[in-house]
């Protein structure tokens, strides 16, 4: 009987394995290494290790190091560190951080710099080695680009930091140092280790040696995230010129026909180059409790900007009001500058009180400038405050047009200033990079905080709303459509009016290279009516919450109204003129309420204080005036922030049924402050400045406040008059 072979069942049945044997091979046992004695209390006297692994030794905390290292003789000992960071320098001059007012070493990501060391005895090339240790944060990875470690004549591999020695003089050496593009921005501690026979040498950190790292807005090339932090200069040009250097930031409050710089303009000093203006930069984004590894992005460190220059969330830097009372802070229309407002953040870590949207952007300006990234400013008249992500700004009223409150959620602002930021956006479909949205201003939350942005101009342009971040609101801001809804007998609402070119007008930023307004509204729409900006709404309005509305136009108009605002300053009298055209070729009457009520910048209004009715006939294919004065007497009482009013016009045309909505803002002059210096302006000496300011109205004003301010003069300034 043949003998069962158990391969045969092996991997059959559960109790038979089958194992192939093999001779027994006799190996020789493992050599054991020889160690110094002094291995397991010192790794330098245990002898060499090699000499590109830097790593710390286990155990060993990056950044804590004895003040008075252990030195023993034959080792390689620094002397001295020269960051060569004097603001003349050319490390300073080359990375554009010449005019910071500190004197530590200020670099840029991507951009070499120059430092010497000093030894206590000549350099060796066959027996020292030199490596650089950069630390950044509480607790430093080299995992997480937060400890770094450069060899000097080698790299980080996969990090894009180097280091090569261009000249070595005896007891001395030049080193020229390239931090890598992806660099994690902040405040750095720095220190250099050497190794010899004799052991390795760690000099302490000494904090005249930390060194700042910021974003790089002449950084060339596209690199990942935006990481030059504000596009590339081959590409920004002018562009990066303007929103980094630049020491003021223009925003105009209107509405109405802009001026620059006068009378409708607010200029914020920008500090950014100011002593503590960077540490107060840094100190936002710890206060946020911003991971160190995520400040190597761009697009991250905006977002978190704009979250933590309100104070909704995290208690950031400033408490916006909008109610008129600011007996507990300063008025909002009284900061001149933002450097009163980062260091009195820094210095109590609480918020300021307190600040509106142009404050807010003004911040943003200075903080973003500071970190390297190209900001500029933007003003946008008519700006919509969108409430219920429908894309359109939605006006309701009862059967007989009078307007019902408790459902206006939707808002239109007289102004709105936000800030654009130059960055490629790597998170995106090409074709986004370039200016980016980001907005302070606390009016919806972004994923549970309030933040906006950063929101590609591009994509705002093509109603592509689905683009992060928050595209939907900045598109709103912009290019949405004015609806107004009638209640209908059974309840329902139905669209009465659509009004297409209400939104977004004249969006500006100052000019490069003066103080003029700059219009960029091409940049965020197409041409007001063109088949380009009609896709664009249409296209936005399909992923709202309404996007029925486009389906289905059942509205048309043979009355088409428009107003005229005579300019006025406060204490004088208001013209207005409703203009009504007739397209027919029949005539109409026209039944007209018109309702004026006080409004805040920010689309609230106040209970009407004036209202007609009038009956007007409109001659077939022509038009009518109906002219509306309201005096000083009438709207003296009344007045709030910013001067502004609203004119709401309802109307029915008797003979085809069509109903007439129209609103209409506008706001009242405030006399030009000039300024005449007085003589020539000298360093080191002082200077008489002239101020003159014409009260328009008929009483004395008392308790006159002027604030002073300026970039690169001395701390702010305020004078009382009368």
């Amino acid at each position: 009987m043949p003998v069962s072979d158990p391969r045969g069942d092996a991997g059959r049945w559960a109790n038979v394995s089958y194992r192939v044997r093999q001779p027994n091979a006799v190996e020789p046992a493992p050599r054991r290494k020889k160690q110094s004695w002094f291995h397991k209390f010192c790794r330098c006297c245990a002898g060499h290790r090699d000499d590109s692994d830097w790593t710390p030794a286990p155990g060993e905390v990056p950044g804590a190091r004895r003040t008075d290292p252990v030195i023993r003789e034959g080792m390689l000992v620094i002397k001295k560190i020269d960051l060569m960071s004097s603001r003349t320098g050319t490390n300073r001059c080359a990375h554009h951080t010449d005019e910071y007012e500190y004197n530590n070493l200020i670099i840029r990501r991507g951009q070499p710099f120059e430092m010497k060391l000093h030894f206590q005895q000549p350099f060796d090339y066959e027996d020292h080695r030199i490596c650089l240790e950069f630390l950044v944060g509480p607790n430093p990875q080299a995992s997480k680009g937060t400890h770094i470690l450069v060899p000097v004549g080698g790299s980080m591999p996969g990090m894009g930091w180097s280091a090569e020695m261009t000249s070595s003089d005896d007891d001395t050496m030049s080193i020229r140092v390239c931090p890598s593009p992806r660099a994690v921005i902040g405040k750095y501690q720095f220190s250099v280790k050497t190794r010899s026979k004799a052991g390795e040498y760690a000099a302490p950190f000494d904090p005249n040696n930390e060194v700042y790292i910021l974003f790089n807005p002449w950084c060339p090339g596209k690199l990942w995230g935006g990481i030059s932090g504000a596009g590339e200069s081959l590409e920004c040009g002018q562009k990066s010129q303007n929103g980094h250097r630049n020491g003021a930031v223009i925003a105009q409050r209107g509405p109405g026909k802009p001026r620059f710089p006068a009378p409708m303009t607010f200029l914020l000093v920008s500090p950014q180059f100011d002593h503590g203006i960077l540490d107060a930069c840094l100190f936002m984004l710890d206060k946020r409790g911003m991971p160190h590894a995520s400040r190597s992005d761009p697009i991250m460190v905006s977002r978190v900007v704009s979250a933590m220059v309100n104070s909704l969330d995290d208690n950031g830097v400033l408490v916006g009001n909008w109610t008129g009372d600011y007996s507990r802070g300063t008025n909002p229309s009284a900061w001149v500058g933002s450097r009163d407002i980062l260091l009195k953040y820094l210095r109590t870590g609480y918020p300021v009180l307190y600040g509106q949207c142009w404050v807010f952007a003004g911040v943003v300006t200075s903080v973003l400038r500071c970190l390297g990234i190209a900001t500029r400013t933007v003003t946008n008249y008519n700006s919509a405050h969108d409430t219920d992500v429908s894309l359109t700004m939605d006006i309701y009223f009862d059967e007989n047009m009078k307007p019902l409150e408790h459902l206006n959620a939707d808002s239109v602002w007289n102004f709105h200033v936000w800030n654009d930021c130059w960055m490629t956006r790597p998170d995106l479909p090409s074709g986004f990079d370039g200016w980016q949205v980001v907005d302070a201003t606390p009016q919806e939350s972004s994923s549970g905080i309030f933040c906006c942005g950063p929101c590609s101009v591009e994509a705002i342009k093509n109603g592509l709303v689905y683009m992060k971040y928050d595209a939907s609101f900045c598109f709103a801001e912009v290019n949405s459509d004015k609806v107004y809804w009638q209640r209908q007998g059974d309840g329902s609402f139905k669209i009465v009016y659509v009004e297409e070119k209400a939104i977004g007008h004249l969006i500006s930023t100052k000019a490069v290279g003066s103080h003029q307004r700059q219009d960029i509204t091409s940049l965020y729409k197409h041409p007001e009516g063109s088949e380009a900006e009609r896709k664009a709404v249409e296209t936005a309005a399909k992923h709202g919450t309404k996007a029925h509305i486009y389906t289905n136009k059942e509205w048309g108009e043979d009355i088409s109204v428009t107003v005229d605002t005579q300019e006025a300053y406060t204490g004088q009298d208001i013209s207005l003129r409703v203009i009504l055209k007739n397209r027919s070729s029949m005539p109409r009457n026209v039944s007209l309420n018109l309702f004026v009520a006080v409004m805040y910048y920010t689309g609230v209004t106040g209970s009407n204080f004036k209202q007609e009715q009038r009956q007007v006939q409109v001659p077939a294919g022509g038009a009518q005036q109906v002219p509306m004065v309201i005096s000083y007497p009438e709207y003296k009482p009344h007045l709030v922030d910013q001067g502004a009013m609203k004119l709401s016009i309802s109307g029915k045309v008797t003979e085809t049924g069509q109903v007439i909505a129209k609103e209409h803002t506008f706001r009242l002059r405030t006399p030009d402050l000039t300024m005449t210096l007085l003589g020539p302006a000298i360093v080191g000496q002082e200077t008489q400045v002239q101020i003159v300011f014409k009260n328009p109205l008929p009483v004395v004003l008392t308790n006159v406040t002027f604030h002073m301010e300026g970039s690169g003069l001395s701390t702010p300034n305020t004078m009382t008059v009368g």
